[in-house]
């Protein structure tokens, strides 16, 4: 190891400080993360990775289907090739793909959760996504337990182009396997929740919970404002907004949100337990 990489590595340690995006407050990192990534000066949620939702919400969990592995189907190459695209991603988010599968314990309730991860390539969708989530939702049905869904992305995977597209319908037929059987499916909106995800799988939860001001929608405000050529409302595709217009069922902090979906869990799956059909 050389003297810069030595400085760099040194350096990357000692980064203590960051600072609010919404009030510009200077924040102690260790004291934001006790705090569940959540602003103590003004509540503004930040973005959380998805190895850190899965540990806060999880118990005694397995990952499932890190067998799948994202390729290069198209041979993409921009300013950057794909493959080198997905190198980057895996070494900085420190996963395999923009989504992680696991089934464990959220309190005393057993469930299959999804988590994406923003930071892997701005959350988008592509084939090993798509086939996650349909897997999620198969082993699910089949074993009968809940599946709770924690959605950031930005939309599509434009490297993998009609492939990623694909995955719209693949999901939405995953979700319906969830249906037939009568299966809880709870999903979590956070910021943002946008594009070909926001129109399909994110939208389907029999119980739809948004973070506080998290931007949801398909196209974003200023590329709407720029088509129609009008000013949109205040707040619009904030959480609040949504459940405003009855798009979402609940806006939940994050410090509620363990006991909120374990309260749901329990209310949508009496029948299973106390109904005879």
């Amino acid at each position: 190891m050389g003297f810069f990489d030595r400085f760099r590595k040194k350096e990357q340690k000692e980064v203590l400080w960051t600072k609010c995006e919404n009030c510009k407050s200077i924040l102690y990192i260790p004291e934001l993360k006790a705090n569940l990534n959540v602003c103590p000066k003004c509540q503004h949620h930040f973005n959380v990775p998805a190895k850190e939702r899965l540990e806060h919400l999880l118990e005694n969990y397995e990952l499932l289907f890190e067998n799948i592995k994202p390729t290069d189907p198209l041979n993409f190459k921009d300013t950057k090739s794909y493959k080198d695209r997905l190198k980057q991603a895996q070494e900085q988010a420190g996963l395999s793909e923009a989504m992680l599968v696991a089934e464990g314990f959220l309190k005393d309730e057993r469930v299959v959760l999804v988590v994406m991860d923003f930071g892997f390539i701005g959350g988008s969708m592509g084939s090993v996504v798509g086939e996650r989530f349909y897997r999620a939702c198969k082993h699910a049905s089949q074993k009968e337990i809940p599946l709770i869904a924690v959605i950031t992305s930005g939309g599509a995977r434009m490297q993998e182009g009609i492939l990623s597209l694909m995955q719209m319908a693949k999901t939405s037929i995953g979700v319906g396997y969830l249906k037939e059987k009568g299966i809880p499916y709870i999903t979590l909106l956070t910021d943002p929740t946008t594009g070909g995800v926001s129109a399909s799988f994110a939208f389907l939860g029999d119980i739809i919970i948004a973070e506080p001001k998290a931007l949801i929608g398909f196209a974003g405000p200023r590329v709407i404002e720029q088509t129609i050529k009008q000013q949109l409302p205040e707040g619009f595709q904030t959480a609040e907004f949504l459940l405003q217009k009855g798009m979402v069922d609940m806006v939940v902090h994050r410090k509620d949100l363990k006991d909120t979906l374990h309260q749901l869990i329990k209310f949508t799956t009496y029948w299973r337990r106390h109904v005879e059909v």
